[in-house]
């Protein structure tokens, strides 16, 4: 199942950046696949070089990030992971909302794809969901970015935002079900 996302500045956002950020995500069977496009004036925003040797990092939601969020309905636990336009990343699990952070050590790496053109980046990855979740359990998914402007200017990016401030990880905006 193909599903094309879209995604939104916080609506207080001043000075966004002439951007447009879109995708898809497709789960079939355990494996799960998402790609980001980000179009518009890529001087106006903050983007990582690739790194030498991209690694697991902490703190990528401080720059330039692409984001995901998956977890099980009905169940508290939830995963985020962070994807750098460098090549770093991170996976994180969680026990409840903001509870219990921690290194989700079932990815030892997590290869990713970024493709640089002059007015648009492509940020694909695909990966088994089996050492997260069983076969049969559903899941809900919420799809984020974080901006960094070239004036150092942070804007956060979602499919729909449920709070009067900017918060990746309330569980009523994993919007999508796979």
């Amino acid at each position: 199942m193909i599903i094309n996302f879209a995604l939104q500045p916080f609506p207080t956002t001043s000075n966004l950046p002439q951007i447009e950020i879109n995708g898809r995500v497709n789960r079939k069977n355990q494996m799960l696949s998402i790609e980001y496009q980000l179009f518009g004036d890529l001087n106006a925003i903050s983007i990582d070089p690739p790194a030498s040797s991209p690694s697991r990092q902490f703190h990528l939601w401080e720059a330039t990030c692409f984001e995901f969020f998956i977890g099980i309905p009905g169940d508290a636990n939830y995963w985020e992971f962070n994807l750098s336009p460098s090549g770093d990343w991170a996976v994180f699990a969680f026990d409840n909302y903001r509870q219990g952070l921690r290194d989700e050590l079932a990815f030892n790496s997590l290869p990713f794809k970024v493709d640089r053109y002059p007015n648009y980046i492509t940020l694909s990855l695909e990966f088994d969901l089996s050492e997260l979740i069983l076969a049969e359990q559903d899941l809900e998914m919420s799809v984020t970015t974080v901006i960094k402007s070239s004036q150092d200017e942070l804007s956060y990016w979602a499919i729909a935002h449920s709070s009067k401030e900017a918060d990746f990880h309330l569980r009523d905006s994993f919007m999508i079900n796979l």
